[in-house]
């Protein structure tokens, strides 16, 4: 049945499709960044703001972006490199987009100016007039930088446009590293939408042409739809590697699982505990896919995801029929598998329901982490079935192949040892086998024994990390990993950065490396919208602005433009041109920033006065490094500064959109997946036998959480979408691994601490370092996919395993052997009656099948 249900449901996962909104998955979905940007848009029209900055002001729409530089640092502004970028210029606008009966050009599809122009950047108008009075041989041109005037008399800014600029005196450019080109592009209908996105793609094929025909000059091509297409790269990138890591994961898991015993060994629970994995996964996907769902790049975590819950499921249920005896019935020996086993693996199923659950609950503010946590829930719960029917069934099976020395690949029976005798060696060594009528009771025991795990466990490690010598280096060596935990835990950063989730060798990669490069100097434009109609020349107005502004630095040239419209006491009556032309010379003597433009809503009254409907003006900073923390920090000032001011004004920036709250919105999942994980373990400690199980359990949780942030900001891993579903995921990998070997300890009555941790490690440690092995086998591939999300996915749950290994074969086994709880205070009295011993009757068939009638003593 789980076979029919997953084809049934995975064969529509054929036609699936592709969410192509990044910032419908990544940016906070209840963002006030969000309503601001409709605000806005409402005010003041999106092409009039093209033309006065470089920037997004309002909306990223379609658009081509190219920065042009040299392999030599050579002066861009050179008569060569004029020519060559004016020439690329003239390639672009010639771009035709071909469509039936009509082929569209640059100048069919851009934003219009107020003369019906199209408008283009003014650093093209720069060099135009560079190039025309070098022709002329006037010498007296000159650039200034970052504000420069065309011979028209225009001010334009160029600190987005010119990259790597050396000035002389009076901000002269000497020489520039880097200039930048952008093309503006109308989406205003579905058929210009379709029109521009395939300019976009004949754009980035120009510009690699160009390149290629001019090697000495490095172009970084970026269109609006570079950062979806990269995003969804991943993927495709991944494949290979993702089947490298299914062919190891499936050799590992067989080989685990095999002994020399050819009876006892089983190979095939293992590509079966692999394949009910699979089921699973691919049945969730079926799930999504049919209800609306679409596919994105963060799912590739999801079988990684299952591979740690699945796997270890499946080993623990092998491990605990190893436990069993051979001499009961294939049913009773699976009743006891069951027993002990699918209890533990109910509670960590429970908790991986409840902490993804959350994750998928609508106060997930993050889309991508929310559909994340909802597919990762139903393929956890569709395992659970599927371990409970397919892979019991599969052990049900292989229990009777074992009981009629059947070869645990072929099926064959098995002959006597007295029969091997006389075949050649390589048939005796693939046919060894122990039966239990040549051995006495003291050997039956052990005959799991030979499994190598079982045997290094048993023999060599549980007396090694237990021994009185290695104890302190082990907590010795648990305070340094404490220390440096605790260094990278405060410095913990948020991963708002888009190029954190793309491929790496991709256009977004290599534009973005370069923009930092040559145009950090200056920040984003940020504009700054009063959306009511104020008495701009009131006093009282003014002062009451002032008083909320007083000792911020940043907003200061708001400040000086307030205190200049006092001073001139400008009224409504005002002609438009003389009033803009007084913020100009106002906010251009703050020295803080780099530039101002403004558009200014009026809306006509009686007697031909007008109003101030809506005013906005853009502010561009000096920057430095820490650029996106400045910026964050500005938004969340200016936001609580805008709540309590009288005026109302708002703040926006398309960035805005992705770091709106970033932070909260990131954390949410992990921090309420923490506090549901916790209210759990606290509501089943009345449910267990002992409550210490539950201390030390959520003790180990969040060792193992502050190691892994901590190591994982040291690795440079920021906090974003794919590093917080991960620590999400680490709780409940810590619980699945952790939980079995604190009960059996906890629960433990009689003898010493030392012996229930070696008996812990004994029972539980085989599967645990099984399902270890294959999960670092598989993870291994991971890290050499060329990717930032594949990246930060590898190193989190390559940090979630090791840590949690650490803490299950080393800091456990040596810490509980001298904190609570104590053993010699737990012994029950031995009852004094006498027992009544009632010895099992063998009954023994001619098949030397052996069907055991057991007595149960009362």
């Amino acid at each position: 049945a789980p076979v029919l249900i997953s084809i049934l449901l995975g064969a529509s996962f054929s036609r699936y499709q592709v969410e192509e909104s990044v910032e419908h998955l990544l940016a906070p979905t209840h963002s006030l960044a969000k309503i601001e940007r409709n605000l806005v848009d409402s005010l003041f029209p999106v092409n009039r703001s093209k033309h006065r900055l470089y920037s997004d002001l309002q909306t990223p729409g379609r658009y081509g972006r190219v920065i042009i530089t040299s392999f030599r640092k050579a002066n861009m502004l050179d008569q060569h490199h004029t020519d060559l970028i004016l020439k690329l210029h003239s390639a672009v606008t010639r771009i035709q987009v071909q469509r039936p009966g009509f082929n569209y050009t640059f100048a069919h599809i851009c934003i219009l100016n107020n003369d019906k122009t199209c408008i283009v950047d003014d650093i093209v108008h720069v060099l135009e007039e560079l190039k025309a009075a070098r022709s002329s041989n006037r010498t007296n041109f000159v650039i200034t930088y970052p504000i420069t005037h065309l011979k028209d008399g225009r001010e334009v800014y160029n600190g987005h446009q010119l990259g790597g600029v050396t000035v002389h005196s009076k901000d002269q450019v000497k020489s520039a590293e880097a200039i930048q080109l952008t093309y503006y592009l109308q989406a205003i209908n579905s058929l210009n939408d379709m029109v521009a996105e395939k300019w976009e793609s004949i754009f980035c094929d120009t510009v690699e042409l160009f390149q290629k025909s001019n090697r000495k000059v490095k172009m970084y091509p970026f269109t609006s739809s570079s950062l979806k297409e990269d995003f969804q790269k991943t993927s495709r990138v991944s494949e290979r590697y993702l089947i490298t890591s299914l062919v190891l994961v499936v050799t590992l898991a067989i080989l685990c699982c095999s002994m020399q015993d050819c009876v006892r060994s089983k190979p095939w629970l293992g590509l079966l505990g692999l394949l009910t994995v699979t089921l699973a996964t691919l049945t969730a996907a079926g799930i999504i896919n049919l209800t609306g769902g679409k596919y994105n790049s963060t799912f590739l975590g999801i079988p990684f995801v299952m591979l740690g819950h699945g796997l270890y499921g499946t080993f623990e249920m092998l491990s605990s029929w190893r436990k069993t005896r051979e001499d009961q019935h294939v049913k009773e020996r699976t009743a006891a598998v069951f027993a002990d086993s699918m209890l533990s693996f109910s509670l960590t199923t429970a908790m991986y329901l409840v902490t993804f659950g959350i994750g998928a609950s609508p106060f997930t503010n993050i889309e991508a982490a929310r559909i994340f946590c909802c597919n990762s829930c139903i393929a956890i719960f569709f395992n659970y079935l599927y371990v409970l029917s397919f892979y019991g069934s599969s052990l049900v099976f292989t229990g009777y192949i074992e009981n009629n020395y059947q070869h645990s690949i072929f099926c064959r029976k098995v002959p006597k040892p007295e029969v091997l005798q006389e075949k050649p060696a390589w048939y005796r060594f693939l046919l060894t086998a122990r039966f239990s009528e040549d051995t006495d009771d003291s050997e039956e025991t052990n005959t799991y024994e030979s499994h190598l795990l079982v045997w290094f466990l048993k023999r060599y490690y549980c007396d090694w990390i237990t021994n009185t010598y290695v104890k302190p280096f082990v907590v010795l060596f648990y305070l340094v990993y404490i220390s440096f935990a605790l260094m990278g835990y405060l410095q913990v950063s948020e991963g708002s950065d888009l190029s954190n989730i793309v491929a790496t060798a991709t256009r977004t990669i290599e534009y973005t490396t370069a923009q930092q490069k040559y145009f950090s100097n200056y920040s984003p434009v940020i504009g700054f919208y009063i959306y009511e109609s104020i008495e701009y020349w009131n006093t009282s107005v003014q002062e009451d602005v002032l008083e909320y502004t007083k000792g911020f630095v940043r907003i200061s040239w708001f400040e000086s433009y307030l205190n200049y419209l006092r001073k001139h006491n400008i009224s409504t009556g005002l002609p438009k041109k003389n009033f803009t032309d007084m913020l100009r010379n106002s906010f251009l003597k703050t020295p803080q920033f780099a530039h101002f433009s403004e558009d200014i809503i009026f809306s006509k009254k009686y007697n031909n006065e007008v109003d101030v409907v809506a005013s906005r003006m853009f502010l561009v900073a000096k920057t430095m490094e820490t650029k996106r923390e400045e910026l964050y920090d500005l938004l969340e000032t200016l936001r609580k500064l805008s709540l309590t001011s009288k005026v109302k004004f708002i703040v926006f920036n398309p960035s805005f959109v992705y770091m709106d709250r970033y932070a909260s919105s990131v954390g949410a999942p992990l921090q309420n997946s923490c506090i549901s994980a916790l209210f759990l373990l606290f509501f089943s400690a009345f449910l267990v036998a002992d409550s210490l199980i539950n201390v030390w359990l959520t003790l180990t949780v969040a060792s193992v959480e502050f190691g892994v942030i901590g190591f994982m900001t040291l690795w440079k891993v920021e906090l974003d979408c794919i590093s917080v579903l991960c620590l999400i995921y680490g709780i409940n990998y810590t619980i699945d691994n952790c939980a079995p070997l604190l009960s059996t300890f906890v629960l433990g009555k009689e003898f010493t601490r030392t012996k229930w941790v070696k008996n812990a490690l004994e029972v539980h440690g085989v599967a645990i370092l099984q399902s270890y092995l294959c999960y670092i086998v598989g993870l291994i591939p991971l890290a050499a996919v060329p990717s930032n999300l594949t990246r930060t996915l590898f190193r989190c749950l390559f940090l979630i395993a090791l840590v949690t290994f650490f803490h299950c074969f080393a800091i456990l086994p040596v810490i509980l052997t001298f904190l609570p709880p104590s053993k010699k205070k737990r012994k029950e009295k031995k009852n004094p009656e006498n027992r009544e011993e009632i010895e099992c009757v063998e009954m023994v068939d001619m098949d030397s099948t052996r069907v055991v009638d057991q007595i149960t003593t009362v």
